[in-house]
């Protein structure tokens, strides 16, 4: 589902992403450890199409990036692409529901289609009941909760977490962490967690570390 073939970014004349390959398929969940500032938003940032790579080449199902358009690679992050960030970013001035439903409203889905989605996805994950509250109403865990569900509602191809659990104490962090691999595996995604917490880590079904110097298996 995503294979990276020799991606190297670079700002200046600093290296921040050196020769980096790898290959997900459908159905794994694989993680990416590093320490902050060691390039692991920036290599999301490439396989998403947010940003280019200086060389290398990105397949996301046998597609290249790099002969996508921009307007290819919206329609393939609006439709392909499933989102966790560690800040939530869920929208505070509307509901659970549509929090949730709104990857399928930019899709112009029917809203009894958006609806039906809404509450099986939030079922889930662990919100049924949840739909009519709004975010100030929520724990931290309950707003990671619901990014997920708006990650997986679209049914993916590729899910990619920014430190999913950063913002969560330990006990919501591992709820989330269980979460979040259920999810991906039950949704046949592709999932790519990148985070600094070898906790976290140990989740995925490969692991890898990240440095200056390229991509590791870790052990």
């Amino acid at each position: 589902m995503l294979k990276l073939n020799a991606v190297s970014k670079r700002y200046g004349e600093r290296v921040v992403l050196r020769d980096i390959s790898l290959a997900v398929a459908t159905g794994e969940y694989v993680a990416i450890v590093g320490e902050s500032g060691v390039g692991k938003s920036t290599l999301l940032n490439i396989v998403a199409g947010l940003e280019p790579p200086d060389s290398g080449e990105i397949l996301i199902a046998d597609r290249s990036l790099g002969d996508l358009d921009d307007d290819a690679r919206t329609l393939l992050r609006r439709d392909g692409f499933g989102f966790v960030f560690q800040a939530f970013h869920v929208l505070p001035h509307l509901s659970v529901e549509q929090n949730v439903g709104l990857p399928l409203l930019l899709r112009a889905f029917p809203p009894g289609k958006i609806k039906e989605s809404s509450v099986r996805t939030l079922r889930a994950v662990g919100l049924a009941g949840r739909e009519d509250s709004m975010p100030r109403e929520l724990s931290g865990g309950e707003l990671q909760r619901v990014a997920i569900a708006r990650a997986l509602i679209g049914e993916p191809k590729l899910v990619l977490a920014d430190e999913p659990t950063g913002n969560l104490d330990q006990e919501n962090a591992r709820q989330v962490l269980a979460l979040l691999r259920e999810q991906v595996k039950e949704h046949g995604a592709a999932g790519v967690l990148v985070t600094h917490s070898e906790a976290a880590a140990a989740t995925c079904d490969r692991r890898y570390r990240l440095t200056g110097t390229g991509l590791a298996p870790l052990e």
